[in-house]
Parts: structure tokens; C-alpha cells; sequence
């Protein structure tokens, strides 16, 4: 059993960098030209593993990833042109309770890729423009007059990410049951000295995106659940994908257990307040993760300029280490390898990976075959640490698309 206890800041600050890391050559399938299952798919239960090679191989990378990594659950979801290829879950939810595809499960930063995609939905409106400064919304903001939309979602504001802050992992390890409001999390990056100037370089921080979610619902005088379910969520038929502002997660539920502060112990109801906006707190199942990676990835809710943002909003070029902001944090982003507004791009996929306490989750998409693939894990008492559900999206991308193999991390 892994005695983490004694690396709680440091297991925060691992899972804050994996958010961050990226990689992307730009896809070649155009903005909207994706079709997608949207709400015809048969409703998310059971396993269905079709008797041809590719199920087939995809079983076997499953399989195989769950005992190496000691894993106590794998739930996956892979689609081709919308058209599932197949749905399985192997493991355990609960001791003797068998994992499932429609238990529910925290989403994380996938939600983050929804208030990209929402943001630029906005822009296509013509309610706002990606350089509009902040300080219109968040008067109180610091430099409000120089962060702008744009930087708020590519994540190039300057601001020191909390998670990193001294103490706060400490904090949360203490009291994982603890709500924080958005005012707390953002005190705590503001009053901190910036990296950088605003605009000028390139780091995560998930301050940008608890200030991005305030900022739209400013924009919008719509509470951000609202906002979301509405541009994004009932666009893309996710039925099964919610905000709670409690830790609670609908029924069925995916329970998580982890060893991170020393023994091996039930995480499904830590809170994950501190994660993201308030508003967009989502809990989700695998079926709607591959609906998102298709919905997303391709762009299908955005126009052709907004897609090309959504994958670059100005990011290639930026990341350069300086004598505050150190290479583990302002990360090279080039055009092979760059963050978009709000979602990764690693080689030729569009992907965003949570990590969340015992939880991993991975979504990728491949624009020029019209292939999801999505990924949900649990830990068990043993499981290394690491980003498990991203491993086995990659090896599932390997056996199906050998070609357009996804990045690691790093």
C-alpha cells in the first residue's frame, strides 16, 4: 500500500501538471462536418463487446492495463463515426457490486472544455469577443483591465495556480470534506506575486477557469449550470452529465477508493468544490464522455473560426521558463504540442483527462477517422501512481489507429 501521506502537496501539484500538459498537430476534419450519436444511442448499460477484431483488441487492452495496474475498475466507451465499436466495464464498483457503464462518475476538467466551447459559442453570437477585457464583468479582478477572455480560457492570465500554493494541499488532505467557494480559491491565487504578465506566457492554473465561469455568467445573467446545460450539455444530448453544488453523485454511482493519505480508503464523496467554477462541478457516465469527445473534438457546436480557436486560441509559441515561472510550469507550447481553449491536443487527438482522488477519467478524439475513445478508471489498493485512464486511451489508440499514436505527457 502506498504511503502518500507524506507527498499530499505533491500529489496535487502531479495531478494539476498532468491537467496540463498537451500536444497536438492541428486535425484535419473541418468545424461541424463530424456526425455524432447524439441522442439515438441505446441507453448506457451492460457490456458490448461485438465479436470482431477491434472489440476484440480493445478487450484485451482493457484487460490486460486492469491487472498491471491493479486497477479496481475499468469502465470504457469507444465509438467510430458515432457508431459504437464497444462498451464494456470490468471490476468492481463496491466490493461484490460489478462495475457498470451507467454508473456516474466525477467528471472533472472535461467540464472546463464545455465552458470553452461555450465561450466560443458566445463569440459566434456575437455577445462578446475573445479580447474583450474582464474588468467589464469582474470589476474587482487585478489587472482585470489586461487579462482578457481569451487568456482566461488558454489559461495565459499569469496567476499563480492554488492548487500549487503552499499549504493547500495540505488543507484539502485534512479535510477533503470541506467546501470552498470560488472567492477563497481565487484569494489565494491573486494573492500571490503573477508568473508572468498577462498574455505574455503560458501555465495552469485553475484560477483562470473559477474566474472564467464567474465571467459568464456575468455575460450572460445565467447561473453557469444553466448556461452549460443549455449551449453545450442538451446540444450534444448529455442526458447523464450534471453539476452538483454538493459532493453528492447521482445514482448509480461509481464508487473510488484511495491510498493518498496513507491507507486505502473510500474517496467517492471527498469534495471536489475546489476543482473548477462553481456550476460546473459535473458528474457523468461513459457513454456521455465519448459523446463529448466526438461533440467537442470536432467542433460540432462551433462555427469554422471558432473551432480553429478552440484548438489554438493563441497558445503555439508561448511557455517559456523564466526565473519565476520554472519549465514544470510555463510549458512549451509549440504546434505539435499546445494547449486550446479549455481542452488538450495531443498529436493528432482533441483530449482532456480528470484526475480526481482515486478517479481517472480520459476522452480523445481523432478528427480524421471520427474515432472516440473514452476511459474511466478506479484505483485499487496498489495502483501506481500516475494517470491510468490516459494510459489505456493511449493503448487503445495504438492497437486502433497505429498511426496516430498519442503523446505522453511531458
Amino acid at each position: 500500500m502506498k504511503s502518500a501521506r507524506s507527498q499530499t502537496r505533491s500529489r496535487l501539484v502531479v495531478a494539476a501538471a498532468l491537467t496540463a500538459l498537451v500536444a497536438l498537430s492541428t486535425p484535419a476534419l473541418a468545424a461541424g462536418s463530424a456526425a455524432g450519436d447524439g441522442g439515438h444511442r441505446r441507453p448506457c448499460t451492460g457490456s458490448r463487446i461485438p465479436d470482431h477484431g477491434r472489440a476484440r483488441d480493445i478487450l484485451r487492452v482493457a484487460e490486460q492495463a486492469k491487472k498491471e495496474m491493479g486497477l479496481k475498475s475499468v469502465t470504457l466507451r469507444v465509438t467510430l463515426d458515432g457508431r459504437e465499436i464497444a462498451t464494456t466495464a470490468l471490476g468492481e464498483s463496491m466490493t461484490g457490486v460489478p462495475a457498470d457503464p451507467a454508473l456516474h462518475f466525477r467528471n472533472g476538467n472535461v467540464a472546463i472544455s464545455y465552458m470553452g466551447t461555450a465561450l466560443l459559442r458566445l463569440v459566434d453570437q456575437g455577445k462578446v469577443g475573445l479580447d474583450d477585457p474582464v474588468a467589464r464583468w469582474l470589476p474587482g479582478l487585478a489587472d482585470g483591465r489586461h487579462i482578457t477572455l481569451r487568456m482566461l480560457g488558454a489559461s495565459t492570465t499569469g496567476l499563480v495556480d492554488y492548487v500549487t500554493a503552499p499549504g493547500f494541499g495540505e488543507t484539502v488532505y485534512a479535510n477533503p470534506f470541506r467546501q470552498w467557494t470560488a472567492k477563497e480559491l481565487v484569494a489565494i491565487s491573486t494573492g500571490l506575486p503573477r508568473w508572468y504578465a498577462p498574455g505574455t506566457n503560458w501555465s495552469y492554473s485553475h484560477a483562470n477557469f473559477v474566474l472564467l465561469g464567474a465571467a459568464l455568467e456575468k455575460i450572460t445573467g445565467t447561473r453557469l449550470d444553466v448556461l452549460l446545460q443549455r449551449e453545450v450539455l442538451d446540444p450534444l444530448g448529455l442526458h447523464e452529465t450534471r453539476n452538483s453544488f454538493t459532493p453528492d453523485i447521482p445514482s448509480p454511482v461509481l464508487h473510488a477508493f484511495t491510498s493518498d493519505r496513507g491507507a486505502y480508503e473510500e474517496s467517492s464523496f471527498w469534495n471536489p468544490s475546489w476543482t473548477t467554477a462553481p456550476g460546473a462541478v459535473e458528474t457523468t457516465d461513459i457513454c456521455d464522455l465519448a459523446r463529448s469527445a466526438s461533440g467537442i473534438g470536432s467542433g460540432e457546436l462551433l462555427s469554422a473560426s471558432a473551432y480553429r480557436e478552440l484548438l489554438n486560441p493563441g497558445t503555439v509559441g508561448l511557455g517559456t521558463p523564466t526565473a519565476k515561472c520554472p519549465a514544470t510550469v510555463c510549458i512549451a507550447q509549440t504546434e505539435a504540442t499546445h494547449y486550446g481553449m479549455g481542452l488538450l491536443v495531443l498529436g493528432d487527438w482533441v483530449s482532456q483527462h480528470p484526475l480526481f482522488f482515486g478517479y481517472s477519467a480520459s476522452l480523445a478524439y481523432l478528427p480524421s477517422q471520427r474515432l472516440a475513445i473514452a476511459v474511466s478508471t478506479t484505483q485499487g489498493p496498489d495502483t501506481p501512481d500516475g494517470h491510468t485512464a490516459h494510459t489505456i486511451t493511449q493503448r487503445i489508440a495504438a492497437a486502433l489507429a497505429p498511426e496516430h499514436p498519442i503523446p505522453d505527457f511531458g
